[in-house]
């Protein structure tokens, strides 16, 4: 058995995390964090959990160190940072799925995050947590910095499409639509209390939302144009949960069955990103508590503009079913391993 910390045990990536790896065949958790709730039983916090056993613990890196092989770090902004390289010098493993390490211009740091980066030089070792994109790296690395939810949906539906060159890189727009859980546990800002959230939609950081960075990092690698991409995200009144929306040009005239072809192409092996047949659509409710991407491709008669259709869980393969899938790389143990529960539907 492999000896696991969560960091950020109570907010709702790390309750993903320890509800996911409690069931995991290959892992002991050994250390769970968390500030706010230091000093209680695990399943006091979450009854909801009866299997989780142990008292939560303020972040330690020293004792992480002492008792664990690998860390999953669900921090804010610019925690994970101040904790990482005292865990990798100790010889443990880390998965951040906090946007600390998802930067390789760590100029954009101040920009986009309001704080200054620490250790310029892990974010140049670390390997971005998109196992169909990087899993031979995945395996053999000491720190991989998971994307962000909506990152991990725009980029699965465009990849392919960038790197066949069937889409005009200079002109994508994405919709994206997250559920209330997106903001994190701790986020009670009146905008997202029942009363406020409920029965109505509203788009927020409208022209800068702080993952469109990774989503142009990404695709960038993919291509010699340079990649412009319009973002808009919106609150939509459901607890989990991302569809995400993209509306493409598509070049010398390639129809909705060339975008599919490529879809189905890259991801005709993978376990948990499945082509959709012609003229069905993803829901979120059919991705719920999974790692699932679910991709519909179409095209717009009209304007002849291409439209991809991304669904997944924000905290599953937008957060912790990602790390999850990621760390069963590390370990060298097949990739769906805990990772094979179905939606529950309705």
């Amino acid at each position: 058995m492999t000896n696991v910390a969560v960091g950020g045990a109570t907010g709702y990536g790390g309750i993903e995390l320890i509800r996911l790896l409690l069931a995991h065949p290959h892992v002991d958790l050994t250390f769970l964090s968390s500030e706010q709730y230091a000093g209680q039983q695990v399943c006091a916090v979450h009854p909801h959990l009866p299997g989780a056993k142990g008292v939560l613990r303020a972040l330690d890196p020293a004792a992480m160190a002492r008792e664990c092989d690998y860390a999953l770090l669900a921090l804010p902004p610019g925690k994970a940072m101040e904790i990482v390289p005292q865990l990798l010098e100790a010889g443990v493993r880390v998965v951040d799925v906090g946007p600390d390490y998802r930067l390789r211009d760590t100029d954009l740091y101040p920009k986009w995050y309001d704080l200054s980066h620490t250790s310029a030089e892990l974010s140049a070792e670390a390997v971005p947590g998109m196992p169909e994109f990087y899993r031979e790296q995945i395996a053999s690395v000491r720190l991989v910095a998971c994307p962000g939810c909506y990152s991990t949906a725009a980029v699965l539906a465009m990849a392919p499409l960038v790197a066949e060159g069937l889409i005009d890189v200079t002109d994508i727009v994405l919709d994206g639509k997250t559920g209330i859980s997106g903001a994190g546990r701790t986020a009670l800002k009146l905008a997202y209390h029942f009363p406020e959230a409920n029965e109505t939609m509203s788009a927020y950081a409208v022209g800068g939302h702080r993952h469109m960075p990774e989503m142009v990092q990404e695709l960038q690698a993919l291509t010699d144009a340079r990649v412009s991409v319009t973002f808009v995200p919106h609150l939509v009144p459901m607890t989990r949960g991302i569809l995400m929306t993209a509306y493409v040009t598509p070049t010398d005239g390639a129809g909705a069955d060339a975008l599919r072809d490529a879809m189905q192409r890259r991801y005709a092996d993978e376990a948990f990103v499945h082509v959709l047949p012609d003229g069905q659509w993803p829901q979120t409710k059919w991705v719920q508590g999974t790692n699932l991407c679910l991709l519909g491709v179409g095209i717009d008669h009209a304007s002849g503009k291409g439209i991809i259709v991304s669904a997944i869980d924000n905290l599953g393969k937008g957060m912790a079913g990602q790390m999850v899938q990621c760390l069963n790389l590390m370990l060298g143990v097949d990739e769906s391993t805990g990772l094979n529960a179905r939606s529950v539907y309705p």
